[in-house]
């Protein structure tokens, strides 16, 4: 995997040079891998699918606010000269992506969010729980069970689980910290750029009521809805997030180098 600005990162060179490049941006206790083969090998498209601080291959610690989060994404695509991209991001990668596009309008061409809202409030049993070694499992165990739809097959719930237990229990702690302290509900009006929503239909984490929320208040924004999937729809659905996903990136006005 490449480097740039101490963040690793996956490439796919599929695309062409007219289309916008897709950064796509994980979840909490998350890595590039996150993200299934169909989107991170989206056709017809340049892709880049990141690790986040101290999250996969990239160093150092992790980071207690989704803003931290944003200014390092924003960073990493100013190392690589990137000046416009469309970001997709996953529950707390869809709060980054969110933000860079608040905070950074100029550098945006459009944005995903994946089973995420304007708020990501965490149980408080949960953050209680993750916060001391002894009693991660617990909290890993709720995520786990928070996270997938009744259609969700025993492989993918014990990779789950799998997945957030690898996870270091300090990180998995400040991205939980980061994603409770998030709150960007004065700020949706402001968002001035092409924006997708896909949420599953039995998402507990982030419920279609968020959705519908930033669907609501976001000018333009389309709403997608899956059902039998829940939070992790992503891997739940993947053949049809790639689709929704490809279907939005061909209706995004892109100029090359503006």
């Amino acid at each position: 995997m490449p480097i740039a600005a101490g963040v690793h990162y996956f490439l796919h060179e599929g695309g062409s040079v007219l289309k916008p490049t897709l950064v796509l941006i994980h979840d909490a206790g998350g890595d590039h891998l996150s993200w299934p083969a169909e989107m991170r090998r989206l056709p017809a498209y340049r892709v880049i699918a990141l690790d986040l601080p101290g999250h996969g291959k990239t160093a150092g610690p992790g980071r207690q606010s989704v803003q931290d989060y944003a200014r390092d994404v924003a960073d990493f695509i100013d190392f690589i000269g990137l000046s416009r991209a469309v970001f997709v991001g996953h529950a707390m990668g869809g709060a980054i992506a969110l933000t860079l596009a608040i905070d950074h309008p100029d550098r945006v061409a459009g944005i995903g969010l994946i089973s995420t809202g304007p708020i990501l409030p965490i149980p408080s049993s949960v953050i209680e729980n993750a916060a001391n070694q002894s009693t991660l499992p617990k909290a890993i165990m709720c995520l786990q069970e928070m996270s997938v739809g009744s259609q969700t097959p025993q492989n993918l719930k014990e990779s789950l689980f799998k997945r957030l237990s690898e996870t270091r229990q300090t990180l998995l702690l400040d991205d939980l910290l980061a994603c409770d302290r998030f709150n960007l509900t004065g700020c949706l009006k402001a968002v001035r750029t092409p924006v997708l929503v896909v949420c599953g239909l039995e998402d507990k984490l982030t419920p279609v009521g968020f959705s519908k929320v930033l669907s609501n208040q976001i000018p333009g924004a389309a709403l997608q809805t899956v059902e039998g999937a829940g939070h992790m729809l992503i891997v739940e659905q993947p053949q049809r997030v790639a689709k929704l996903i490809s279907i939005f990136l061909s209706t995004i006005p892109y100029t090359p180098g503006m």
